[in-house]
Formats: C-alpha cells, sequence, structure tokens
C-alpha cells in the first residue's frame, strides 16, 4: 500500500511500498530568483560538486562554469578537444562528470549523440581527461529529419549509478518521458528501454541522491509552466516503482533547464533566456527552492 504519510491516501497498515500514493496539488515558490551573467544565457544543466555550483550551456561554448550560491561566476574550465553539438545535461558519480551531448530536438534523427566522461581530479586542476561514450536508442529504427520539437527521441536529463546511465526522455509529442539504461563504459552502446512515466510536461533535467532513494526532475509544459517531479521510496534501481509526486513551480513562462541539490530538501534550479519580444523576456536565472516541507520525512 501507500507508506507515505504526506499522500491522501497513506495506509499506516502497509508494510511495502506499492507506489500507489495519491497527493493534493501543490505549488512552490522560490526563496530567490537571482539573474545570472550574459554569458551563460542557454544554462542548461548544473551540477553540486566541490563547493561551487557548475553549469554549461547548450551550444558552442565549451566552457564548465562554477558559480556560488547566488549565480556569480567564480571559476571557468574549458574542456579543450571536444565538441559542443548540442550539451544538455551535466551529471554525476563520485569520481566523475558527465556532459550529455544528446539534444536531438531540431530534427530528430542525430546519429553522434554521446556523453563525455570526465575525470573529476583533472577536472579540477584545470586539464580535464575526458572519455566519450557513444549510444543509441534501441527502439530507434527511423533516422529521417522531422519538424523541429517533434520527436520522442529527445534527451535533457540523466543520471548515473554503478555501472550504468539512466536517460530520462522529452518526448514532444507525448509530453511524457522514457527511461532508457546504458552501460557506463566509453565506446558505443545501446540504451535500453526500462519504463514510462506521464509527466505532463517536457523533462529537462534530474538530479539524484541515491543515499536518500530520491530523484528530481525538473521541466515545463508546452505552455511554459515549470514543474518539478519527485520519485522516491523505490526498490534498487527500478526508479518509477515507489511514490512518484508532481510539484507546480510558481514561476510564469520559465524554461527551466537544470536542477541540482546538496542535501536533498533545498535545490538550485537554472532557467535559459527566454526572449519572444513584445510577448516574452525572461531573462537567464537561478531560483532557489525549499522542498523540506514536502521531502522532510
Amino acid at each position: 500500500g501507500c507508506m507515505d504519510t504526506f499522500s491522501i491516501n497513506y495506509n499506516p497498515k502497509a508494510v511495502e511500498n506499492d507506489g500507489s500514493c495519491l497527493y493534493k496539488d501543490v505549488k512552490m515558490r522560490s526563496r530567490y530568483s537571482v539573474k545570472l551573467s550574459d554569458s551563460i544565457k542557454e544554462t542548461s544543466g548544473i551540477i553540486a560538486f566541490d563547493h561551487l555550483l557548475w553549469t554549461h550551456n547548450d551550444d558552442h561554448d565549451k566552457t564548465i562554469y562554477g558559480l556560488d550560491s547566488i549565480g556569480r561566476i567564480q571559476k571557468k574550465i574549458i574542456l579543450e578537444n571536444v565538441v559542443n553539438h548540442d550539451w544538455e545535461e551535466i551529471s554525476q558519480d563520485s569520481s566523475h562528470l558527465y556532459i550529455g551531448d544528446f539534444g536531438n530536438n531540431y530534427a530528430g534523427n542525430r546519429q553522434n549523440m554521446q556523453i563525455l566522461k570526465i575525470d573529476k581530479k583533472s577536472f579540477l586542476e584545470g586539464d580535464p581527461s575526458i572519455e566519450t561514450i557513444s549510444f543509441r536508442y534501441e527502439n530507434q529504427t527511423n533516422f529521417s529529419a522531422h519538424k523541429q520539437n517533434s520527436t520522442n527521441f529527445d534527451c535533457e536529463a540523466f543520471i548515473v549509478s554503478k555501472d550504468s546511465i539512466y536517460l530520462f526522455t522529452k518526448e514532444w509529442q507525448s509530453s511524457k518521458t522514457r527511461l532508457y539504461a546504458l552501460p557506463n563504459q566509453s565506446g558505443k552502446q545501446i540504451a535500453k528501454f526500462k519504463d514510462s512515466l506521464d509527466t505532463k510536461g517536457l523533462v529537462t533535467g534530474a538530479t539524484y541522491l541515491e543515499a536518500k532513494k530520491l530523484i528530481v526532475l525538473c521541466g515545463y509544459t508546452k505552455l511554459g509552466k515549470p514543474f518539478l517531479y519527485l520519485l522516491y521510496d523505490f526498490k534498487d534501481h527500478d526508479f518509477l516503482s515507489g511514490n512518484k509526486r508532481r510539484i507546480n513551480i510558481g514561476l510564469a513562462f520559465h524554461q527551466i533547464e537544470g536542477i541540482t541539490t546538496t542535501d536533498g530538501l533545498h535545490y538550485y534550479l537554472t532557467n535559459e533566456a527566454l526572449v519572444r519580444k513584445p510577448v516574452l523576456n525572461v531573462h537567464q536565472q537561478i531560483h532557489y527552492f525549499d522542498l523540506s516541507p514536502i521531502l522532510e520525512n
């Protein structure tokens, strides 16, 4: 049964969580939001590492920017000898950083999708040692060009756990996400389909706390309304077997792209600039959220 006391169908007699919890609609607002430097207008992913928040742009720029908690740039490290085709996400494990060069929304026909695996020690020393993990989706057979923003084989979110990498896709047609897994090894790999989740929006970022059995996804709907999607109390790496809770974010027309946390309760999100004058003029920003009222137990 449902074992989450914050749910509306909590069962105090349940001894095993079956993922059936239901929740009231909740809207969270940021504790603060701060404009970022114009050099990171296309901030597309973020992680917390070595006392800084590291982010990157999703096009051409090969710089990884280290920010403080209010978004001021404190450090820059350039990844030489690689290309930024479409860097959409950054992730990490205990020894490596990972850059997801797998954005595929332009025509849906990329055949050079890859993940850059970067040794943390060499990264901090300013001479990054980089491996390349290339992959394709096991169920993508049509590589003809599609209309922009129409493919279900786009991706902007992933996590790393032990010997595997897990992708959360951005399905433009269905507004769902599919979970794929591939080996955390350099060379050519196959991303194998595991499960799907109806997020009712486009997933653009993920952060993972393995010790807490907690994943938080971020994204926005096709109408520009940002959201969080919490996955927690799951079994092993069956990430969709536990509690699944969608949280609305009180920001209008924000293209939220990245999410990270240091403790599983407080979160940093970034959005890229969204300018469609005279209707929209949203600057690139970093937002700080406190989810402890929802996740404290």
